[in-house]
């Protein structure tokens, strides 16, 4: 990618070593990341994060990820605060549409913000919530949980493929060996019907993905990473709104709704199993 220019302000893309560092004003904004993120953030689409620069300085950022041949994903829209009402926002979002020019592309932005999303071509699809508790301890867990490992990618990626809207082989295998997280899957007799991972966050941990074929399964799973991490640890789970199953489950854990996002696309949504996602992986990239 050319770097971009309105006056002065430069648009690059970014090296791994800006995204780990960006990560601190994701967590400015209150979104908490997850301490390894830009580690498999990164991997997914090493093209895909941008960085705004005024005379040297960075101001801005923005990730506009490709999944497969025909999908992206903006996130991590952000000028920082004493650079804002300049114009610079819009050149970033300018600059990360460009990027993702004739995709479909997904975002999960803040609901008050869903017009100003419309006036770029983006469609409501329906809400997502970030439900947050605190760990529990409940006993051991389901005789059929394991923790995933190389050997189980294969089968994994291929589960996951039904729960996102394309291919994202590269970004399943680094995230479930990121640092720091519990990946785990629920076999019944040999098959795979759920996994989900649990990872350090700037405060307490986030559960996600929590995919599985039913809310028994989802449950088992649940228990099992809540009773991975120290009891009374802060946790976050990202779930659609509109999944009674998936807010029933977090409820049965005493999680409570912190705030909501909307999931927009430009264009028809996109087909893949929803009933199955019981917690979405990233709000940042889908």
């Amino acid at each position: 990618m050319k770097p971009l220019a309105t006056s002065s302000l430069q648009i690059r893309l970014m090296h791994k070593h800006e995204l780990a560092e960006c990560m601190d004003w994701a967590a400015q904004e209150g979104w908490n990341p997850g301490l390894h993120d830009h580690e498999t953030f990164f991997a997914a689409d090493p093209e895909g994060f941008l960085l705004a620069e005024l005379e040297g300085q960075a101001v801005g950022m923005i990730s506009a990820v490709r999944y497969g041949a025909d999908f992206g994903f903006i996130g991590f829209y952000i000028v920082r605060p004493a650079y804002r009402g300049r114009g610079h926002g819009l050149a970033i979002w300018n600059a990360g549409m460009a990027h993702l020019k004739g995709r479909l592309v997904g975002l999960d932005g803040v609901v008050a913000q869903q017009e100003n999303y419309r006036k770029s071509g983006f469609v409501l699809a329906y809400n997502n919530m970030r439900m947050q508790g605190q760990a529990q301890s409940r006993g051991a867990a389901h005789a059929g949980i394991f923790r995933l490992g190389l050997d189980d990618i294969p089968r994994l990626v291929a589960y996951d493929a039904a729960m996102f809207p394309s291919a994202r082989a590269s970004f399943v295998q680094h995230w479930v060996q990121q640092l720091g997280s519990i990946a785990l899957g629920l076999a019944r007799q040999g098959a795979l019907c759920g996994y989900g991972v649990i990872r350090p966050c700037r405060t307490g941990f986030k559960v996600g993905p929590l995919f599985a074929d039913d809310a028994e399964a989802a449950g088992h799973l649940l228990h099992a990473l809540m009773g991975s991490v120290p009891a009374g640890a802060q946790v976050q789970l990202d779930i659609s709104a509109n999944h009674a199953a998936a807010r029933a489950l977090a409820e049965s854990w005493d999680m409570q709704p912190v705030f909501e996002t909307a999931r927009m696309y430009t264009g028809a949504a996109p087909a893949f199993d929803l009933q199955r996602q019981f917690g979405i992986t990233t709000f940042e990239l889908g």
